[in-house]
């Protein structure tokens, strides 16, 4: 049963984005990823499918009394309450009826009103009246609802009367989600509901998609959770559609894979059969020429109509990824050495005997809860914090290459180009191509400052400057946050071939799972380190194993 249909919807922006001709049936009860290169258009789609801008052409029809909700990438609450208070703000129905309550319940202390009688039946009736349509509308049991919804995205009750000033960026998404779906929506389109949020609030959200009655659309350049969760992927991508209904990402990246080998198997043998028949046309046109054949020219005629008559296949095109590569050296054996680190600030005891060991060549994931203080480590490892008490040591021959998840290093004033130069003196052109790379085109090179950027562009340079760096020894602070998922493929294959140390915060589970052999998780309730060999999966598994 279709939910909502897109039939020839095509819009265009004025910044040159353009979608065409988009036919599309979601129904009922799936529960689908939406892919597609950062610029491509996914935000406005899912605005499009929530009739939140209109098709320049085509339209967009939702089936009679389907209900749909989007969530935003970026959430703002327009006034300050309360966890509790803005979530019971959800339902404008119920805050309708209670309005009219309340002006009823004025009314009846109004002399004019209890001093007469047929008045004051009047209101007592409609009183009732209301008070059956607040029953009907669910509004007994609303704020129980509220607050179990709340505790299922990963709110205590202790935090339900903080402000909403006071969260971050994961929990106003969550708190977000939360008024989307007290209601029960018929589709939820969620535009990277997993941005800002710890792996534990990443394995709720998983499981509350799961569960969903409804239809669910979501963006996410989360690999993991898409595996997780969708059992279909649509490709957007050049202003176009392109289903893959049957499977999670990992069968959407097979399935592409044999789509595109298929297609270039396709292409190439089209291709030699032009050729045949192009040869065979110049030899029949040169008989001719040399006989003057009527029979000849007959024949390259035939000949050139096979040609235009053909169903041409459309040359595979290589997707432009950006130009990463980490050369790394040998150095020091040992790369860092970290004895019984222990950081306080104040009373609030951070890192509470921290022990750690990095030898050459070892992948190594740093996990844990937002809050744990991973950060802070780092920023120990790099002399930003002083250490309260203990041990840091790097090796002699280690040279740092940080990222920082926040852009930090980055001086938001200067142009590309001189950013580029001020690490690594080179000439313009030299910058200027070496920014191409990254998929900076010649004029923002050029003229674009770092602070024009959006987040995935800046990640992009921060990068780039990275790789002038030439490190050994790679500190890698959420480094596929903004990134594409075709970004975030070309890091993990440059770091699998990279001659060095990599030591890297991530919240990105198919990231951890290529990338590092080894996962230490930072305990907030110990402050301690454990250390569990592999990537995520057999983190997790041992985790449960375990019982934890």
């Amino acid at each position: 049963m279709i939910a909502i249909r897109m039939d020839r919807a095509t819009f265009s922006h004025p910044q040159g984005l353009r979608l065409t001709n988009l036919n599309w049936a979601i129904q009922h009860h799936e529960k689908l990823g939406l892919v597609g290169p950062n610029g491509a258009g996914k935000s406005t789609l899912l605005r499009l499918l929530a009739a939140q801008l209109p098709p320049d052409e085509g339209q967009v029809i939702a089936a009679k009394g389907i209900t749909v909700e989007y969530l935003p990438q970026e959430i703002v609450f327009e006034t300050e309450r309360t966890v509790l208070s803005e979530a019971l703000t959800a339902s404008s129905q119920l805050a309708r009826i209670e309005a009219l309550l309340a002006q009823v319940e004025a009314s009846l202390g109004d002399p004019a009103v209890y001093g007469d009688e047929a008045a004051l039946s009047r209101a007592l009736d409609r009183q009732a009246r209301l008070l059956q349509d607040y029953a009907e509308a669910g509004g007994l049991s609303y704020e129980n609802t509220v607050k179990a919804t709340l505790r299922q995205l990963g709110f205590d009750p202790a935090e339900f009367n903080l402000s909403t000033t006071a969260l971050s960026g994961g929990q106003k998404k969550m708190l977000a989600l939360t008024k989307l779906v007290i209601t029960q929506p018929a589709v939820l389109l969620l535009d990277e509901p997993d941005n800002h949020l710890d792996l534990p609030g990443k394995q709720r959200l998983e499981q509350f998609i799961k569960n969903y009655a409804g239809a669910v659309l979501i963006v996410s350049h989360d690999r993991y959770l898409l595996d997780e969760v969708a059992d279909g992927i649509v490709e957007l991508d050049g202003g176009r559609l392109t289903f893959y209904p049957n499977g999670n990402y990992s069968a959407y990246v097979a399935a592409k894979e044999l789509a595109r080998l298929r297609q270039t198997q396709l292409y190439t043998a089209q291709q030699k059969e032009i050729a045949r028949l192009e040869a065979a046309i110049a030899r029949f046109e040169l008989w001719a020429r040399l006989v003057v054949d009527e029979r000849h020219i007959k024949q390259a005629r035939n000949k050139r109509r096979q040609i235009e008559q053909m169903d041409k296949v459309d040359k595979p095109v290589e997707a432009q990824n950006i130009g990463l590569q980490f050369d790394g050296w040998r150095g020091s054996d040992k790369v860092l050495e970290i004895i019984d680190l222990v950081k306080a600030f104040g009373d609030d005891l951070i890192l509470a005997g921290v022990n750690l060991t990095l030898w050459h060549g070892m992948r190594v994931g740093l996990v844990g809860p937002n809050g744990a203080g991973k950060s802070v480590l780092f920023r120990c490892i790099v002399g930003q914090e002083q250490p309260t008490g203990g041990l840091i040591k790097i090796g002699p021959s280690v040279k740092l290459g940080i990222y920082t998840q926040e852009h930090q290093s980055l001086d938001y004033g200067k142009s590309l180009v001189e950013t580029v130069r001020d690490l690594k003196p080179m000439y313009e052109d030299q910058a200027i191509a070496f920014l191409g790379r990254f998929l900076f085109p010649y004029q923002r090179a050029k003229t674009q400052t770092v602070g024009s950027l959006s987040g995935g562009e800046r990640s992009r340079l921060q990068f780039a400057l990275l790789m002038l760096q030439e490190p050994n020894f790679l500190l890698l602070d959420e480094p596929t946050n903004n990134l594409d998922i075709q970004s975030a493929e070309v890091l993990e294959t440059a770091l699998d071939q990279f001659n060095g140390t990599v030591f890297v915060i991530s919240h990105d589970r198919y990231f951890l799972d290529k990338v590092v052999d080894q996962v230490v998780e930072l305990a907030p309730e110990r402050g301690t380190l454990a250390t569990y060999l592999g990537g995520y999966t057999d983190y997790l598994a041992a985790k449960q194993e375990a019982g934890a």
